[in-house]
């Protein structure tokens, strides 16, 4: 009540605002317009929009560019590498303010643990962190995660502030089978009049209509303007995601141009940490380059998204809102804000934030890497037929091909075909020392010699390997348990590169310049032996997600989303 009357005071006029920001070009995306205001702040919230605020503070923007802060409407801060304050250090001077995450990662290792450690380690930070709690861990019963979470163990959370609702439904068959848990998950979050969010990679028809029927209200696995346009005919909300192995973005463009855009979301999903410099905001200057209206562009990025997830107090400059903005010198160049402001105090100038981070205390976590006991030999392939499947990679895509190739055969054992680009792929267990390991090949990445290996292998997140021989990738998984996750590049016996990734076996406990100069040292010693892939990592570790068509491979096997069952890679 207390907020509220100041509020009222201020708005008329008759207390001066904690901070007034003076000739501003306001870019209002209620009413689509940019004109002259001045917008008076106190406790955080906007009370008044208009002339003649006296301030405890003024900010004199002499003329530039007022915009609310952008959301990203999915993101798995996880996929940084970073912690989140980390991540906050690198997306808030980009202008992102608020991002919507869904932890499904950290879930997949640590159950509710790691959604708790999300939390307390997003706490005072200069970005505001809302949850979805994770729908689908593990992803299928197809998978060995860390932990399950079923709609009870949801419901210990779904009623906090902070959860939005039911992340990424991506069990489609779950619920077009009305599966009674995927319901009661559903049904949970509905009770709470909180959303669920979809994840339909080629849902379409009658199976698409069902999908939605159910309670799920966006998708964010649309590869071209067809499937978009078909889900937005029947209500969806498209999250348009621009992430490091999945960009979607310029195939999307004639959407974000169609008529009912506001139901047009921008999203990250899952980035690299070099790739989130450029955050948001390079979404939506690519929109306005290709001719998207600036205000249009900048409502998919703000107003669209908090209106989504019923955030009635973001994504606008309006009394009554957060005073999360924006400032920019020209409606131009929306790449690099002059400042960037959260609940009413400047957070960032110039690229930079304005308070060290260095000193955020972050919750301890146990290991997570527990492997059963391995030999080289564990990886060999009994050959039963001259041809095979393989995984084929479709580049910047999630989805993959299921390929029919001829069987390199030595001793009787399926092997790496180098010259034709086949190379082997596992999948081991990393959770409960099972002993499973998943065994097939995969074509597109063009690796001549050595081994890539990966705790990072969504959404269950065993350990993943690609390699032309047994020996390195023994050595690398071994690796691997040693560091308690990361990721690492061996040739020839010689571990060329590595980045130890030692929370969950998913984040670095080191700042940006490391896990990016890490990275980078990564990549190119998959250059070294051969690599043709962007990005081989994140692209190898989306191989493990069975819910995406069209083969995949976990620690149990080589899956088909065609039978949507295990199957036989000789069976051809």
């Amino acid at each position: 009540m207390l907020k509220k009357q100041k509020l009222i005071e201020v708005a008329l006029g008759e207390k001066k605002a904690d901070l007034v920001i003076k000739n501003a070009k306001l870019v209002n995306v209620l009413t689509e317009e940019i004109y002259d205001a001045e917008v008076a702040i106190v406790a955080g919230r906007v009370a008044g929009v208009g002339t003649g605020y006296v301030g405890e503070k003024e900010i004199d923007l002499k003329g530039a560019y007022l915009t609310p802060g952008f959301i990203d409407g999915h993101v798995h801060i996880e996929s940084s590498m970073m912690l989140p304050h980390r991540f906050a250090q690198v997306v808030v001077p980009a202008g992102t303010t608020t991002v919507v995450s869904d932890p499904h990662e950290i879930s997949n290792v640590l159950g509710l643990h790691g959604i708790s450690f999300m939390r307390e380690a997003s706490q005072n930070l200069p970005l505001r962190v809302y949850t979805m709690l994770p729908s689908c861990v593990p992803a299928t019963s197809f998978e060995t995660s860390g932990f399950e979470l079923n709609s009870y163990d949801l419901s210990l959370l779904m009623d906090k502030d902070w959860v939005l609702g039911l992340a990424e439904m991506m069990n489609v068959p779950g619920v077009l089978n009305r599966d009674a848990n995927i319901m009661a998950k559903i049904d949970l979050a509905l009770e709470n009049n909180k959303r669920v969010d979809g994840h339909a990679p080629q849902v379409s028809g009658k199976e698409l209509c069902a999908y939605i029927a159910s309670g799920v209200t966006s998708d964010h696995e649309c590869t071209d303007p067809e499937q978009a346009l078909e889900k937005l005919r029947q209500g969806m909300f498209i999250m348009v995601r621009e992430g490091t192995a999945a960009k979607d973005l310029d195939a999307l463009m004639p959407i974000l141009k169609h008529n009912n855009n506001r139901k047009i979301i921008f999203v990250t999903d899952d980035r690299h940490p070099e790739d989130i410099y450029v955050h948001i905001n390079g979404m939506v200057q690519r929109a306005i380059e290709n001719g998207v209206n600036p205000i249009k562009a900048i409502q998919m990025a703000s107003l669209n998204t908090a209106e989504y997830f019923k955030l009635q107090d973001l994504g606008a400059i309006a009394p009554g809102y957060r005073a999360d903005f924006n400032v920019f010198a020209s409606m131009d160049d929306v790449t690099k804000p002059k400042m960037v402001i959260k609940d009413g105090e400047v957070v960032a100038e110039n690229g930079k934030l304005v308070k060290s981070l260095e000193g955020i205390k972050v919750p301890e976590t146990r290991g997570s890497v527990n492997v059963g006991w391995l030999e080289e030999d564990c990886f060999q392939i009994p050959a039963k037929g001259d041809k095979l499947r393989a995984i084929e990679i479709i580049p910047h895509q999630l989805i993959t091909k299921d390929t029919v190739v001829n069987a390199k055969v030595e001793n009787g054992l399926a092997v790496s075909d180098v010259e034709n680009d086949v190379l082997k792929i596992c999948v081991v267990e990393r959770h409960k020392a099972t002993g499973n390991i998943g065994k097939g090949f995969v074509k597109g990445f063009g690796i001549k010699e050595g081994a890539i290996a990966s705790t990072v292998a969504h959404d269950s997140h065993n350990m993943i390997i690609i390699g032309t021989n047994d020996e390195d990738m023994y050595i690398a998984q071994r690796e691997l348990v040693k560091s308690q996750g990361g990721k690492v590049v061996v040739r020839n016996g010689e571990i060329l590169a590595k980045l130890a990734l030692p929370v969950a076996g998913l984040m670095s406990d080191k700042d940006i310049n490391y896990v990016t100069e890490k990275s980078a040292e990564l990549n190119e010693a998959t250059r070294k032996i051969g690599c043709t892939v962007g990005d081989p990592f994140m692209t190898m570790g989306f191989l493990a997600l069975p819910v995406i068509p069209e083969l995949k491979i976990t620690d149990k096997g080589i899956f088909s989303t065609k039978i949507f069952n295990f199957i036989d890679i000789f069976d051809v």
